[in-house]
């Protein structure tokens, strides 16, 4: 009988290869044109291969578990002598021998070589957006010292959009006739510490909180503590009340912090560093301000103890020391939570109390968070909180 291929479709503009899930018949059964045939899962969405004609499904070669890319056989469908004359199947196909263990191998395309595919699925040349990496392009990462957010730039040829090793290489010809300069140790290991960060999905919330009560406490405080410090403070008593929001998802439990250690972040020579106070739920202010100028004389230095650096579940960071009124910074690999404050400004505020517009010091504080532990209610009383506290700084 005339055989007609069952091909790994094009799923999607920007995919170019898709994992077995599931085969939804078995060899010899009569399949109907279209049906589903097999469940496959790309790195969006799992869909169905259909029958591309009514049949026997014959030999199925693909494997669960296993990814194959666009055009792949995947198996075949036995059709009539008529069906096959209607189809245009003159010829009947050298039908693919199975080996004893049933292991078939995943499919490669030469990088250099744009794939052929039948039955009119085409492959964009010019897609952008595939994240597939073939094992050479891999290999040939790791040669350069490259990682996968290096290629975001560079426009793919291959199949789905894909980068091939020719596109890599003209690439890297491109950088070498430009100036550069080596990244220092600090900048590599802060891209390393945000590319691991950025493998959650992240999202923010924006809270302005008036900042008058603060200013005018540490106008009188002989210490005269920085403002990241009365936030840090609000926020360890915040988060002894509760831990929930600083817990860290691992597999399919959240994992409440043992103490409430919180970073602050200090600019050092190109790069951040980020100090931790210990136990900062456990200390009034006024004991926290000299361990906290003494951290922020180390980190600009860059000669932070190990023991004051690392572990913390949260970090403050007052951007707003660079005129800066709203960011989005991005929490440490370890951590769930980020506070940021943007630069104090004087704004009309409505007191209703004396029905008049009355002005006031605002500032505009965002609470960046794991999506995946947080969502944006929760996450939006945690800053409630932190505001409430920061208006009475005389308890903090």
């Amino acid at each position: 009988m005339p055989l007609v291929p069952i091909l790994m479709p094009q799923l999607g503009e920007s995919i170019a290869e898709a994992t077995i899930v599931k085969v939804l018949f078995a060899e010899g059964d009569t399949v109907p044109a279209d049906s589903d045939l097999i469940e496959v899962e790309t790195n969006k969405a799992v869909m169905g291969v259909t029958a591309p004609t009514s049949g026997k499904l014959g030999q199925v070669l693909a494997e669960v578990g296993t990814s194959y890319p666009v055009g792949a056989v995947l198996g075949y469908i036995e059709v009539s002598a008529e069906d096959g004359k209607r189809l245009g199947l003159d010829e009947e196909p050298v039908k693919p021998v199975r080996s004893e263990k049933k292991r078939v191998e995943k499919p490669t395309i030469p990088e250099s070589v744009e794939p052929t595919v039948k039955s009119g699925l085409p492959v964009p040349a010019h897609a952008g957006g595939a994240s597939y990496l073939s094992p050479r392009m891999k290999a040939r990462m790791a040669e350069l010292g490259l990682r996968a957010a290096d290629l975001a730039g560079i426009p793919g040829s291959g199949a789905g959009g894909r980068v091939t090793i020719e596109d890599l290489e003209r690439f890297m010809l491109g950088i070498e006739r430009n100036k550069t300069t080596p990244a220092s140790p600090m900048r590599k290991a802060v891209a390393d510490a945000m590319i691991r960060s950025w493998s959650r999905p992240l999202a923010t919330v924006v809270r302005p909180i008036h900042l008058d009560n603060l200013l005018a406490h540490r106008k009188k405080h002989p210490l005269k503590p920085g403002p990241a410090l009365y936030a840090l403070r609000a926020l360890a008593i915040a988060l002894a009340e509760n831990s929930t929001p600083a817990g860290r998802l691992i597999g399919e439990r959240i994992v409440h912090p043992p103490s409430v250690d919180i970073g602050f972040a200090v600019e050092a020579e190109d790069g951040v560093m980020v100090p931790v106070i210990r136990n900062a739920d456990q200390y009034p202010l006024d004991d926290l301000v000299p361990r906290y100028n003494r951290l922020v004389e180390l980190a600009r230095q860059r000669r932070l103890p190990p023991g004051d650096t690392g572990g913390s579940i949260a970090t403050i960071t007052n951007y707003g020391t660079f005129g800066l009124t709203l960011a989005t910074p991005i929490p440490l690999p370890e951590q769930t939570i980020l506070i940021g404050m943007g630069v104090g400004q004087t704004v009309p505020f409505w007191n209703p109390a004396i029905e008049e517009f009355i002005p006031v010091v605002e500032a505009q504080f965002t609470l960046s968070f794991d999506h995946r532990v947080l969502d944006g209610g929760a996450a939006g009383r945690l800053l409630k909180r932190v505001a409430e506290l920061l208006a009475a700084p005389e308890t903090l």
